[in-house]
Formats: structure tokens, C-alpha cells, sequence
């Protein structure tokens, strides 16, 4: 069924493709003297290139005020590094000789490897981060406006860049979901657009970017079967997606007890205990609290409630699902990545439900007139919460400003010569794994590195050389200076 005519701004119409709404943008200086860079097709481009400086400049800000937490970033520089000099992408900072690929099965970062080895430094990793996330915003916020209208499309645009879980996500280092985020985003615009062949070819590399993707996979492959169906121009799209469907599947079984064992030192996967909460002390099932909690943040705020109504959010049921089956509560909160791969599921399911209503007759008026508000509504809600989310920072003039302290911290870790190896606590990793060797403090395994450094604030510090003795007994190491509440010791 057509979903009837919507508007693109002045010049703007639609033609019906197979019932599907297609936009025919107007042509330059046709009938209208607006700029080329002002008509509607290039507002997912600009909108896409204003979050990609927001994001950037979060991420910089931060690493240059050393406030990231090091330890992730850390590590994917490790593995990036490894994979731009051709090597195997070991991540010494999980245990010296450690394979990331025994830890999570991410072997799409090799795709920065080609920038990292132009510009070795963890800030290619965090703008192609930004890059990722940004690009995103392109599918998102096209799809919107050819469904509900530029105005619309652009509200859409909008809250999905400054979304609360997007946001986190920028704030908290870099992960390799940033990579599922344009794939989701794309895949998902392609089924809004009927185009189900192009859904399943965007869908189909989210498995290269963590284990647990491929039930994602899975699910979008079954969305689009359930769509297809009526479809009498889909050839052998529906057996090809069931055929998807169970790829994901037995790619993330795969992944799980054959790939991931096969490259851990400890012949399994490592994260089951969080799952299953076995052998871990103080695991616990979610709170029924937190859940409902956690539930209602990823839809109120992206949708109003109103993306319960398309199948598109099916796509977001994997995540959901293991987030609240772990026994982890990092899992289950607010906080760092775990949320952005749902902002785009659940801004696009409202999308899809406010323009499948709009087609249907018979809809109650209290119902149509609250979704023709919530594009505009959820906007809003984004713009307002960042206020008090990380981009929210970027308008305070100490974001930007380096304080004493932290000079003191980079001239300190500037005394570890290039090559050299390092064993260090949270803060320092992410200044020092471009240039030397670098170890989780107390995780060695045996190894005595060259230098150590570590913050003098932790309990049980008060005696430096004392805790480099009991972390190495067989070496002796020497104070070299201390500034920032951080100290360097050297080996003898």
C-alpha cells in the first residue's frame, strides 16, 4: 500500500515505486534560486559533518586532557598496530602475547590499520571512531526525510547524533562497534526503502564486528523475510534471508566455542562468566527495577514509546536480550558503549511506525496527532539531555583548557625512551603504547619491563619501590621522578 504523498521542502514530490515512497529531489536552479548546498538531499551530509567535529572534538578534548580511561583505546591501538605492520594484533595490555582475536572476534578494526600506519597515533582511532558514528547520521536521517518530509528527517538526523547512548559512546575511548553503526544504519534504510537485497548485504559484515553481532545479523535478515513476504517483485529474497538468518546465528556459535578459543591462551571464551555469573563473586540477575529502567531509556527518549509499534525493533532484541540475561551489572546500566548500536534501531523503528500509521485509515486522532509530534519531541528531548551528556561539555571552556597537573603527568611519561617496555595503571597506556611495550600493572606474567608507572593515589602505594618489589622480587627498580601524583620507576 502507498503511504501517500509527503513533502521534501519546496520543489519536492513523490513517486510511487512498487507502494513505496520515493523522493524526487528538484534539480539545480530548477524553479528555485536556493543554493546547491542548501537543498534538502545534502542535509544528512551536513548534519553528518557538524556531529563528525562535535565528536571529534569530545574525543581530542578529552584524550589531551588525559581524561579517557586509557584501557580500551589502549588496547585496540595494540591490535591496530599489529595489523598495520602486518603482524598478528597483539594486545599485551590483556597479558603479554595476548591475540585479540581470543577475546573478542573484531577482525574489522584491520580496517584502520591502513590510516594508523599513516598516522601512528591513537587519535586516528578516535576519529574514525567519530568518522563511524557521524557517517551514521547519513542513512538515518535520508530514510527519515524521505518518509515523513525534510523537516522531519532532519528532527530524526538530529536525535540519533545527540543521543544519550551515542553520546557514551564517544565518551567512553574507542570500541569496535563504532563499525556496526553505519552498517545498522544502512541496512535498516534499505529495508525502509524495500530495497531487501541491498538490507542483507549491509547486514551481512556486522558479524566481523563482535561475536554477539551475528544474532543481530540474524535478526535483520528475519525482519527482512517478514517484510519480503508480501513483496511480489522479491524474487528469492525470503529464502535467502532465512539462509541469513541462520548464518548469524551459527557465526556467532562459531565465534564463541571455535574461533575465539582457538586464539585464547585459556582455550575458551573469556567473558562466559559474565554471562553466567559462574565463578564470579557478588554476580547477581538484573533487578527487575533496572531493567525496566534501562529498557525505558532506550525507548522513551529515542521514540516516545512509539517504536514498539514496527518490527524494526526486533533488531534490537539480541542486545537487549544478553545485556539483561548477564550477571554483570556494567551490563545493564547507562553508561559506556553498550547502548549505541540500539539508537539507530529504535529511531528508525519509530520512523517506520509513524510512516506505516500515517497509510493506515481508521487511526485514532489522539494516536496520529502524538506521532506526528514526536520527531520534533524526541529532537528536543536529545538537545535537552545534552545539557547534562558528555557533548554537553564542549560549551564549557574548561573542556579545551590542559590543567598543570597533567602537563606535569606527559613531561614525566616523556622520560621512557621509544622501544622501551612499560607496565602502568589506567591513565598513562594510552601516552605510551604508539612508542613502547606496554603491560597491565601487575598482569606482566613474569615479564620485568623496563619501566613502571602508576598513580601514588591508590590505597596501598605508599611505598613505591616497595610495590615494584612485590610486583618483580627478582628486579630492582629506582625512582626517576614523580609529578601529577604519578611516579616512574626505572630498572636497574
Amino acid at each position: 500500500m502507498a503511504i501517500g504523498r509527503v513533502g521534501f521542502g519546496v520543489g519536492a514530490a513523490v513517486a510511487e515505486d512498487d507502494g513505496r515512497p520515493q523522493a524526487t529531489w528538484p534539480a539545480a536552479g530548477a524553479g528555485t534560486s536556493r543554493r546547491l548546498w542548501a537543498q534538502p538531499r545534502w542535509d544528512p551530509y551536513w548534519l553528518a559533518a557538524a556531529l563528525f567535529l562535535a565528536y571529534a572534538a569530545l574525543s581530542l578534548a578529552r584524550y589531551r586532557r588525559m581524561m579517557t580511561l586509557s584501557w580500551d583505546l589502549g588496547i585496540f591501538e595494540q591490535a591496530i598496530r599489529g595489523y598495520a605492520h602486518l603482524h598478528a594484533p597483539i594486545a599485551d595490555i590483556k597479558g603479554p602475547g595476548t591475540n585479540i582475536l581470543g577475546d573478542h572476534f573484531s577482525p574489522i578494526i584491520a580496517l584502520i590499520a591502513p590510516f594508523y600506519r599513516l598516522f601512528p597515533t591513537p587519535v586516528t582511532l578516535l576519529v574514525a571512531q567519530a568518522a563511524l558514528f557521524a557517517f551514521a547520521a547519513v542513512p538515518v536521517t535520508r530514510v527519515a526525510a524521505r518518509l515523513l518530509g525534510r523537516g522531519q528527517g532532519v528532527a530524526i538526523g538530529i536525535a540519533y547524533g545527540l543521543s544519550w547512548g551515542v553520546q557514551r559512546a564517544v565518551e567512553f575511548d574507542f570500541h569496535e562497534i563504532a563499525f556496526a553503526m553505519p552498517l545498522l544504519a544502512l541496512s535498516l534504510e534499505a529495508i525502509l526503502r524495500g530495497r531487501w537485497w541491498t538490507a542483507l548485504a549491509w547486514a551481512f559484515p556486522l558479524v566481523l564486528v563482535k561475536e554477539d553481532m551475528g544474532l543481530t545479523t540474524a535478526a535483520i535478515a528475519f525482519v527482512v523475510a517478514l517484510r519480503a513476504r508480501n513483496d511480489p517483485s522479491r524474487g528469492r529474497v525470503v529464502p535467502c534471508a532465512i539462509a541469513l538468518a541462520v548464518f548469524g546465528v551459527l557465526a556467532t556459535v562459531l565465534a564463541l566455542t571455535v574461533i575465539i578459543p582457538a586464539f585464547n591462551t585459556g582455550g575458551d571464551y573469556g567473558y562466559w562468566q559474565k554471562l553466567t555469573g559462574h565463578g564470579v563473586s557478588g554476580s547477581r540477575h538484573v533487578p527487575p527495577g533496572i531493567a525496566v529502567r534501562t529498557v525505558l531509556w532506550i525507548l522513551v527518549p529515542t521514540s516516545g514509546l512509539y517504536a514498539l509499534r514496527s518490527p524494526l525493533l526486533l533488531v534490537a532484541v539480541p542486545t537487549i536480550g544478553w545485556r539483561l540475561a548477564a550477571k554483570d551489572d556494567h551490563y545493564w546500566g547507562l553508561d559506556w558503549h553498550y547502548s549505541a548500536v540500539l539508537m539507530p534501531v529504535a529511531l528508525l523503528a519509530l520512523v517506520d511506525a509513524i510512516a506505516r500509521d500515517r497509510a493506515r485509515t481508521g487511526m485514532p486522532r489522539r494516536l496520529r496527532a502524538y506521532a506526528a509530534r514526536l520527531p520534533a519531541a524526541v529532537a528536543v528531548a536529545a538537545l535537552a539531555l545534552t545539557t547534562t551528556l558528555p557533548l554537553g561539555a564542549l560549551l564549557h571552556w574548561g573542556a579545551y583548557r590542559v590543567d598543570a597537573r597533567t602537563i606535569a603527568v606527559k613531561k614525566l611519561l616523556r622520560r621512557i625512551p621509544d622501544g622501551a617496555t612499560v607496565e602502568s595503571d589506567t591513565t598513562p597506556i594510552s601516552r605510551l603504547t604508539r612508542r613502547t611495550t606496554v603491560y597491565w600493572i601487575g598482569d606482566a606474567k613474569g615479564i620485568a619491563p623496563d619501566y613502571i608507572t602508576f598513580s601514588l593515589r591508590p590505597l596501598g602505594r605508599g611505598d613505591p619501590l616497595g610495590y615494584a618489589r612485590a610486583l618483580h622480587p627478582g628486579a630492582t627498580y629506582d625512582e626517576v621522578a614523580r609529578a601529577g601524583g604519578h611516579i616512574l620507576l626505572r630498572r636497574d
